[in-house]
């Protein structure tokens, strides 16, 4: 009698519910923030810093992300035809060492030592490339003698004080491939990420001297298709080289903000930007995402909403009906903070995040960038702490990506307020989830690392409502959910 009693017990705490929607923003939420290395914007503070004092400051900038509730960081790791990581395919970026070639000393590889501590603290990490900018001043840059400039020249259009890689040739789009594949094998990466920098944005009275590649490679086609054409190459490539060797690898992309006006296309946007993704920078977004070559979506809004030009609200709404079943996350310019009346309002970024999550497509938010977020500007830190980020989420799942059932977490119950769990799929959990449920409501309570074996609900900061519902559940490494455990 008494083992049956002791059976019974057990058998209520492994009673299974039906997971949450996929589109509830109360539990799926990507919340991203850009770490940009280019001209030591966010990281390292600057050049030639030592190891320790390297490690200190991206430790303290995750830290404080994880307190403003972000579960993403998206990390510059090839800002100029250079590697933050060693590499025997470009040289070490000078914007670590302060001298383009030169490895930290003694040796360390920081984008390991960067994708531990991000996992550690149970965020993503997306490795962020520039696939075209090969150096960023003609003028004042470092470039190692082995740079592909060097050893390549015929590569490369000078352009605005900048070397471009010349997106028109395969000899390019195989050495970008060559990276990302190396890039994709050797670490343990949740995405790659690629910015807006595809052809170069225009400068009034220069022409971008790709003639001779147009001529080469033309394919029939008129110039500016051509140049298309050469951009969705190079991201169907991309694709195909991240998702055949790890199918659970993202592929998002951030492009500037107007795929392209209604002035131009009636399935435009009504703005009336001077530059576009498609006439100026040749880059067919909705191409990309309706022929299901990038996983997510990320286009950068840093205007205001009420803006004249290029309003927030109507971007948002625009982008939201244009996401063809890819996963949309909304760039916010955090970095103008102070700039306009609009960006001195506090106001400004908790009314971009509640619109947002007002729309049926959108699935999170990121903010570019970090270095902002340390002089808490208009107190937003405050208010994502206290409001909008206050309770954890989970990583918006791609069902088109999941490759594997995530089985449920084994559960004990010890007393009211403490468990034993664990799982038969040790290396296919990336962490477990507390969930609650109150009037019809999910809420995420806590995300914990996945070798956690023992759980105690008051140690978490989580006391039980009588009013409330609770499970826990299992993680997969595409952001897949088991079925949830009744606590």
């Amino acid at each position: 009698m008494r083992y049956l009693l002791s059976m019974l017990l057990l058998g209520c705490c492994l009673f299974v519910k039906a997971q949450p929607k996929l589109d509830d923003k109360n539990v799926f939420e990507f919340r991203g923030v850009w770490v940009a290395t280019v001209v030591n914007i966010d990281w390292p503070s600057k050049r030639g810093l030592s190891n320790e004092d390297q490690k200190r400051e991206f430790i303290e900038l995750l830290d404080m992300h994880q307190k403003n509730g972000m579960n993403a960081i998206i990390m510059q790791v090839r800002p100029a035809g250079d590697a933050l990581y060693p590499s025997t395919l470009e040289p070490w970026s000078e914007y670590l060492m302060g001298k383009q070639g030169l490895p930290p000393s003694p040796f360390y590889d920081p984008l390991s030592f960067m994708i531990a501590e991000t996992h550690k603290r149970g965020m993503e990490f997306h490795a962020w490339i520039n696939p075209y900018r090969a150096v960023f001043s003609t003028k004042s840059s470092s470039v190692a003698p082995n740079h592909l400039t060097k050893t390549h020249p015929d590569w490369f259009i000078d352009y605005d004080n900048k070397k471009i890689f010349n997106p028109g040739l395969p000899e390019v789009w195989q050495h970008t491939n060559r990276v990302v594949r190396d890039l994709v094998t050797r670490y343990d990466i949740d995405a790659i990420h690629l910015d807006d920098y595809f052809y170069p944005y225009k400068v009034p009275g220069k022409e971008f001297q790709d003639e001779a590649a147009y001529k080469k490679y033309s394919r029939g086609l008129n110039k500016e298709d051509w140049r298309r054409s050469n951009c969705d190459t190079i991201i169907k490539q991309l694709s195909a080289t991240i998702h055949s060797i790890k199918p659970g690898v993202q592929f998002g992309i951030s492009p500037f903000g107007v795929w392209r006006n209604k002035s131009k296309d009636p399935i435009g946007s009504n703005t009336k930007a001077g530059v576009s993704n498609y006439d100026d920078l040749y880059a067919d977004i909705l191409s990309w995402l309706n022929k299901g070559w990038i996983d997510y979506v990320i286009p950068q809004l840093y205007w205001e909403h009420g803006h004249a030009l290029a309003d927030y609200d109507e971007l948002v709404n625009w982008w939201n009906a244009h996401n063809y079943n890819r996963n949309l996350y909304i760039g916010h310019g955090i970095y103008r903070a102070g700039t306009n009346p609009s960006w001195k309002s506090p106001k400004e970024i908790p009314y971009q995040i509640q619109s947002l999550r007002g729309l049926k497509n959108t699935r999170g938010s990121a903010y570019f960038s970090s270095s902002t977020f340390k002089n808490n500007p208009n107190h937003w830190n405050d208010s994502l702490q206290t409001n909008y980020y206050n309770k954890p989420a989970l990583q918006p799942t791609m069902p088109w990506l999941v490759q594997y059932e995530v089985a449920a977490p084994i559960v004990n119950k010890k007393s009211e307020k403490t468990y034993q769990i664990e799982t038969t799929q040790t290396k296919q959990v990336k962490q477990f989830a507390i969930l609650s449920q109150a009037n019809n409501k999910y809420a995420v309570e806590a995300v914990v690392p996945s070798d956690t074996k023992f759980i105690n609900l008051s140690a978490l900061g989580i006391e039980k409502q009588a009013t409330s519902q609770y499970w826990i559940v299992a993680i997969g490494m595409q952001n897949q959910l088991s079925k949830m455990v009744a606590l």
